[in-house]
């Protein structure tokens, strides 16, 4: 592996698999990511295999940090519960044993909205923040993540919480500005309920928000009404892989 990198992260998702080295001193990556399209029938050992392909094309050698975000819940020792973009046949499996099992190197595997928060928080819009920030994704859902002075309180799904009577991501997630033709204004308007209620839950130091939307934030924040500071993304589409690979950095560390 290039040696500018001292961690390798892969982000895994419904249409594609992407990995790349990470060099964590920058933020960024040490080589040009690979992307290799998500099996068609995306079973545990299908998946497993496209990560291994992915780690030897880079010369991953065991022993270097190996960072996975994946779209589900993750409870290291527990087998997951939950599954929503890949096979069914995923549910049940002991996700950092099969990975690691398969690709030959010890890997860690942590839900993608944290994976894209933590990189957020460590390199990217929120980084230097104390307290209490929460990154959001705006997309089809609306994905969350809740770091605390630089540590992630993992799997929140805070797309979830009641709002006008229904999921808040049914009403505020980008998804909706599409199906509704909403226009920035309105749309906004919608935003403020849900970071409103955040603010009243959580007393967040600042939001940051992602998604492939938040390129267009300049468009829908000044509608959003709210007092605490909320700033776009910064790492967008290599946030995933960042993330997944400065949380690998940060569990070997502690196993040391």
């Amino acid at each position: 592996m290039i040696e500018t990198a001292q961690a390798f992260g892969i982000d895994i998702g419904g249409s594609g698999i992407k990995g790349a080295p990470v060099d964590l001193n920058e933020g960024k990556f040490a080589d040009e990511r690979l992307r290799i399209p998500t099996p068609e029938i995306s079973t545990p050992e299908a998946v497993a295999d496209v990560a291994r392909q992915i780690l030897d094309h880079f010369d991953v050698h065991d022993g270097t940090p190996v960072g996975i975000a994946f779209p589900a819940p993750i409870k290291p020792g527990r087998p997951l519960d939950f599954m929503a973009n890949l096979d069914k046949s995923w549910i049940g499996v002991d996700i950092n044993q099969l990975m690691s099992e398969r690709t030959g190197r010890e890997c860690h595997v942590v839900n993608d909205a944290d994976a894209a928060g933590l990189a957020e928080a460590r390199f990217g819009a929120a980084r230097g923040v104390q307290g209490l920030v929460i990154a959001t994704t705006l997309g089809t859902g609306i994905g969350s993540a809740l770091i605390m002075d630089g540590v992630l309180v993992p799997n929140t799904e805070l797309g979830h919480l009641e709002l006008d009577g229904k999921d808040a991501e049914r009403y505020a997630a980008d998804s909706a500005r599409s199906r509704k033709d909403l226009s920035w204004k309105k749309w906004g308007k919608r935003l403020t309920q849900y970071y409103r209620l955040l603010e009243h839950y959580f007393s967040p130091d600042v939001f940051v928000v992602g998604g492939g939307v938040s390129k267009k934030s300049e468009k829908f924040f000044p509608y959003i009404d709210i007092t605490t500071p909320i700033i776009p993304a910064q790492l967008l589409n290599d946030a995933g892989i960042v993330g997944a690979a400065y949380f690998a950095s940060q569990q070997v560390g502690r196993q040391a």
